[in-house]
């Protein structure tokens, strides 16, 4: 895959992710927000919880799931992020919480996507 189509797959299964934490009742905050440590997806509120989300897209299950994508290292960066977040911002939510949504492209049909909440 080229970096374009990637980059494009990546951006949509954002665009999904984001309009799926929507319909949970969740309210976006930020998406793709970058810094010198990295990227956060998501950036939501559930409530009173501040949710860093990490969004895995794949087009199939042929080289494992996107929830596989998410190692110890990984967490522990979403982790620093997330920590990094609330310092630029300035705020201190009662809980945060890190989520992992992974939506699957099919070659046909809609998205499938799935969630997994506190993650690390």
């Amino acid at each position: 895959m080229t970096y374009a189509r990637n980059k494009a797959l990546g951006d949509f299964g954002e665009a999904v992710a984001a309009h799926h934490l929507m319909s949970l009742g969740m309210v976006i905050l930020a998406r793709q927000w970058t810094c010198r440590f990295g990227e956060i997806d998501i950036v939501a509120r559930d409530g009173s919880t501040l949710v860093i989300c990490e969004v895995k897209t794949r087009t199939s299950t042929t080289y494992g799931g996107p929830f596989e994508a998410v190692t110890g290292h990984k967490a522990a960066r979403l982790r620093r992020l997330a920590t990094h977040w609330l310092e630029v911002h300035d705020v201190d939510p009662p809980s945060v919480r890190i989520d992992v949504v992974s939506v699957v492209v099919p070659a046909r049909g809609a998205p499938v996507v799935a969630r997994i909440a506190g993650v690390a």
